[in-house]
């Protein structure tokens, strides 16, 4: 069994399966890294591609990922100023990491759905 078990909060704190897992599998996250495949996108353009992620929630997110070195920040001074965002080498390995669990989901689904069905019949 994989060492999930932390006795104290402080175990918590240092565990890496917790604090690494805490920051990259949400929902947003997910789906920020995805949308980067590929290649650098301007803040307005990722939220388009994500749809309904609010302009708050997606910049909270955004420097997340930035801070623990997912994701570069890239300010073009313009005129206009130009923000994008592009995923760094160990933001692509959490791409590749980040595809199974998408084809598992994919594939999974009508599955999943017939659970629930079973379930709240």
């Amino acid at each position: 069994m994989l060492p999930v078990t932390s006795l104290t909060a402080q175990d918590g704190k240092l565990c890496p399966i917790r604090n690494v897992l805490a920051k990259v599998t949400g929902k947003w996250q997910t789906l920020i890294v995805l949308a980067l495949e590929d290649g650098a996108l301007r803040f307005g353009e990722l939220k388009r591609t994500i749809g309904d992620i609010t302009q708050r929630v997606l910049t909270e997110n955004l420097r997340s990922l930035e801070r623990d070195g997912y994701l570069t920040r890239t300010v073009d001074p313009g005129p206009p100023v130009a923000v994008s965002y592009a995923l760094t080498p160990l933001g692509r390995e959490l791409l590749n990491a980040s595809k199974h669990m998408v084809n598992f989901a994919l594939e999974s689904f009508p599955k999943v759905m017939a659970a629930r069905d079973a379930y709240d019949s």
